[in-house]
């Protein structure tokens, strides 16, 4: 019987994912029922949220149980069907998850069109990242013409698209990232007005520079230090986003910090506008979205960095790499050819 694989979670991880908290296990490729499609994965994304996946914490979704597929987002192709909406040889969008195949009965697949763009791009720039930058900054940050936005992590998948069309808006975008190739980028080719390294000791006071009439939008990707910089930035009526937090996600640590207590004081008194959201509030957008997004992209309005790493076992330390900004751009697998 043919072989493909799956990665597992074999541990909850405490702090820091590792290597062992996953299993590589080869497993049958199954056969499509009655009304089913087998699915073989192109593309897997790695994206941050899975890192609260992979805890048992209460949270906005459902645990992968210990030994489950580890959850993620794919581009697949069926290769065979016995269900009427979707033909051999389609490419979909999925939730796969880190497995070389796997059954759907058709809930919750989405053709992808490859003459759009390349179907990287359905679990990137055109997929859940590009939706949630689109999402979350005009339906929370609505940036106005001539305002500052700061998006933290902003030469990864979100933060690139969200400075991008903050700029299409009327905004000044000013990134933060880390590493100077990453903030040349974020600067020379998305064009962002500035590019701050966070990893900089003085990045509190370079973001005063470059922020000369404070911040009126920051689209939170990151949490830590960067907030810590641009909190006492903020303006009057500032929205700020709330979309991630990857520099706490490996926290042991669950005490409040020393800083609370004027957080809440400035939300108060400057009327400050905080809300986290997760994409699939705004699903009703969606169409928006795509229609907006596509063709920023053909115009070249908006621009995107792939990170790719080969074969579905490089899957675990790639992950690990993204929580600790390893990749440069929008992280992906490739696990298997193109349509076949």
């Amino acid at each position: 019987m043919a072989q493909g694989k799956r990665i597992v979670l074999a541990s909850r991880p405490v702090g820091e994912p590792k290597a062992s908290d996953f299993r590589i296990e080869n497993c049958p490729i199954p056969t499509p029922g009655p009304g089913q499609a087998l699915l073989r994965t192109i593309w897997l994304s790695l994206d941050p949220y899975m890192r609260g996946r992979m805890s048992d914490a209460p949270s906005y979704a459902a645990p992968v149980p210990i030994g489950g597929v580890m959850e993620g987002g794919t581009v697949s192709e069926v290769i065979a069907s016995n269900n009427p909406a979707f033909a051999k040889g389609d490419v979909v969008l999925s939730r796969a998850g880190w497995q070389t195949h796997a059954l759907s009965d058709g809930q919750g697949l989405t053709k992808i069109d490859p003459k759009i763009a390349p179907v990287s791009t359905a679990v990137g720039v055109l997929g859940m990242p590009g939706m949630t930058a689109y999402t979350g900054l005009l339906e929370i940050g609505k940036p106005q013409p001539g305002e500052t936005l700061v998006v933290a992590a902003a030469s990864g998948a979100v933060g690139s698209a969200v400075g991008q069309i903050a700029k299409i808006k009327g905004a000044r975008a000013v990134g933060v990232a880390g590493g100077k190739d990453k903030c040349d980028y974020v600067k020379n080719e998305l064009g962002f007005d500035d590019c701050l390294d966070h990893r900089d000791p003085e990045l509190a006071a370079k973001l005063r520079e470059a922020c000369p009439k404070g911040i009126d939008v920051y689209f939170e990707n990151v949490g830590g230090a960067v907030f810590e910089a641009v909190f006492p930035l903020l303006n009057p009526f500032a929205r700020v986003p709330v979309c991630g937090l990857i520099a706490h996600y490996n926290d042991t640590d669950a005490k409040p910090p020393k800083w609370a207590a004027s957080m809440m004081r400035a939300v108060l008194t400057k009327r400050l506008a905080i809300r986290g959201f997760i994409v699939s509030d705004f699903a009703a957008r969606r169409a928006d979205f795509l229609r907006e997004m596509s063709g920023w992209v053909r115009e070249g309005k908006v621009k995107y960095k792939e990170f790719v790493t080969e074969g579905l076992d490089s899957a675990p330390a790639a992950f690990i790499g993204l929580l600790k900004g390893a990749n440069f751009g929008k992280q992906l697998v490739r696990v298997g050819p193109d349509r076949q």
